[in-house]
């Protein structure tokens, strides 16, 4: 299975966790959870982050349901447990991580 079929599968299935920076982030930028299930299903993988002493991260491109464009950076753990472990609204910042 493709890793973005995998993590939309963890989406749909709700079999994910969304971490308290996460969190934070959202309430920064007013995004709802359904904002960040809507990119995921509906995005691309934007990046693919290799370094990094957890393992392997996926920078996911989507739209929130009133139409910004977001960033979520995601990643599975040994568990293959999805985590969401930050959100943002893209507006010309680095987010860079």
């Amino acid at each position: 299975m493709r890793t973005l079929q995998k993590i939309r599968q963890r989406i749909t299935d709700r079999d994910y966790f969304i971490s308290s920076h996460a969190e934070d982030e959202m309430l920064d930028d007013k995004l709802e959870r359904i904002d960040i299930e809507n990119a995921i299903l509906k995005g691309r993988i934007e990046k693919k982050l290799t370094l990094g002493s957890r393992g392997t991260r996926y920078r996911i491109e989507g739209p929130a349901l009133d139409g910004r464009i977001i960033h979520i950076i995601c990643r599975f753990r040994e568990q293959d447990n999805l985590i969401i472990i930050t959100v943002y609204a893209i507006n010309g910042e680095s987010h860079e991580m």
